[in-house]
């Protein structure tokens, strides 16, 4: 792993966190995008050199809309950067990590992503992005 790709954040109204988290920085998000296939809305601060992802789900059945019915708003996933997804969910299976879609998927920001189920990661869910070529 490189380093920490961003830090994502469920919320409820991603205009209203929009405003939130401009103030907050001190500066607009850079990039809104829609992710269908993941039922979701996200919104891309760059604070420094690190990202922030804020996430606000487009239906009921989103993961996001369903985290944020568990267990409120708040931290969601921490995302790492990898120059080869393939073999890094490899290698973390080799280590006894539970790989939630072990086929990479485009998410958001043009990255293939993988996750890690938080049973395997202390309880955080961790997501593994390579930029898309």
């Amino acid at each position: 792993m490189n380093k920490i790709e961003h830090i994502g954040i469920a919320v409820k109204d991603l205009e209203k966190s929009n405003e939130i988290f401009a103030a907050l920085f001190g500066k607009s998000h850079y990039k809104m995008e829609e992710v269908e296939s993941e039922g979701v809305k996200t919104s891309f601060f760059q604070v420094g050199s690190n990202k922030v992802e804020l996430l606000e789900g487009t239906n009921e059945n989103s993961p996001i809309s369903k985290f944020i019915e568990k267990k409120g708003e708040g931290v969601h996933h921490i995302a790492f950067s990898v120059d080869d997804i393939l073999s890094e969910v490899a290698r973390l299976k080799k280590e006894g990590f539970i790989v939630l879609n072990e086929i990479p998927k485009k998410g958001a920001d043009n990255k293939l992503v993988v996750f890690l189920h938080p049973k395997s990661t202390n309880g955080v869910l961790i997501e593994l992005c390579q930029e898309i070529a």
